[in-house]
């Protein structure tokens, strides 16, 4: 499933450059998490990096974007495919 941001975000900036999918972005008041991008760092790392360096743990998971992890290994070898193309 992918993560998202709850309102409890104090916009640190800490998780943006963590994200290996570009998944993060500013939104029109705190940041935001593209679901369609987000592989909870599935391909890249064991645990979300963006967790791991958030000061107010305001990332849960997405109760309304599950995903196995089968279906997270392949959107992290889609978007690598993408990005290789470019």
């Amino acid at each position: 499933m992918a993560l998202m941001i709850t309102d409890d975000c104090i916009n640190c900036d800490v998780c943006e450059p963590e994200c290996p999918n570009d998944a993060i972005f500013m939104g029109p008041e705190i940041y935001e998490i593209d679901p369609h991008k987000c592989t909870e760092c599935v391909g890249h790392y064991k645990e979300p990096q963006c967790k791991q360096v958030c000061p107010v743990n305001c990332i849960p998971f997405n109760p309304e974007w599950r995903e196995t992890p089968a279906q997270l290994q392949a959107k992290y070898e889609q978007l690598q495919a993408a990005q290789q193309k470019t």
